[in-house]
């Protein structure tokens, strides 16, 4: 049967929390029986935007991740008496009523996605809106409102989402879990690979080696590539944190330059100015 799938585009999210913002007008004060009781005024954030910085003046890269309740397949937060619960529609469901009381299952949430309602003594999360799904929405209340599109709320197979899996490059956060998220990302490179940028320019003009071509070698093989723009910068990501990687900038009529960088974290190199072939034959 078709089922209910989050797609998340990590290069699209600016964190505005128009999404949490949304969370709060549907939950904040509302019981939705038997799926959820109110949510508190503060302390929960159903949608959690996390943000990191990458690399070093002068380019620098923000990506934010946005992590609710994954409603996982193989889900370590079920519980065997009804507690929490997966729907035949794939979301995961904590009953407020048989969950009273057990603060225990906060801490069975690897993606820390379950919250603590201290007035109402009861474990809370992202339902996946299903109350206004089981009334014909096709949208959760924080798909609706992502102004840039970084969230889309899918109703599909399994089949069918595969598919889009490997059209989109869709990927699991935190894969290692095993736990199955229906939650899936897109672009999540920028959260969890580093790249390595810099600047370079002409030695004889001072200008812009717009067009220069970088490539990125690890143990001499290539590995990822790209190209100084008019601007005179480039930046290579998608590249596995903690390794080393050779880096050569090349331009036609050009000597290359090649550079050694661990990265340990995403690094911008220093400005590298490329000298003239003939100056080298000279030389």
């Amino acid at each position: 049967m078709k089922k209910w799938n989050l797609i998340i585009d990590v290069a699209l999210c600016h964190d505005c929390n128009n999404c949490f913002l949304a969370d709060k007008d549907e939950f904040v004060g509302n019981d939705f029986p038997p799926y959820s009781l109110a949510q508190p005024w503060s302390g929960h954030r159903w949608m959690n935007i996390e943000g990191k910085e990458k690399g070093q003046y002068p380019i620098v890269q923000v990506a934010y991740l946005p992590i609710p309740c994954m409603h996982c397949d193989d889900a370590p937060c079920l519980t065997a008496d009804g507690a929490v619960y997966k729907r035949a529609d794939g979301l995961v469901i904590i009953d407020p009523e048989k969950a009273k009381g057990r603060d225990d299952i906060v801490d069975t949430c690897p993606y820390g996605a379950i919250y603590w309602n201290e007035e109402a003594r009861v474990p809370q999360k992202c339902t996946g809106c299903v109350h206004l799904l089981e009334d014909g929405w096709k949208e959760t209340r924080c798909s609706q409102v992502c102004p840039t599109g970084a969230l889309t709320f899918v109703l599909a197979d399994d089949a069918e989402m595969a598919e889009r899996v490997a059209a989109e490059g869709l990927e699991a956060f935190r894969p290692e879990l095993g736990t199955k998220p229906r939650v899936l990302y897109k672009n999540l490179h920028r959260w969890t690979k580093v790249f390595v940028a810099g600047s370079a320019a002409f030695a004889d003009t001072d200008e812009c080696a717009e067009g220069a071509e970088v490539t990125v070698n690890k143990a001499g093989i290539p590995v990822a590539e790209g190209r100084v723009n008019n601007y005179g910068e480039f930046a290579v990501e998608k590249l596995e944190p903690g390794e080393t990687y050779d880096v050569v900038i090349e331009a036609a009529g050009y000597r290359p330059h090649s550079a050694t960088v661990t990265l340990d974290q995403s690094v911008t190199m220093d400005l590298v100015l490329l000298q003239k072939a003939e100056e080298h034959s000279l030389a």
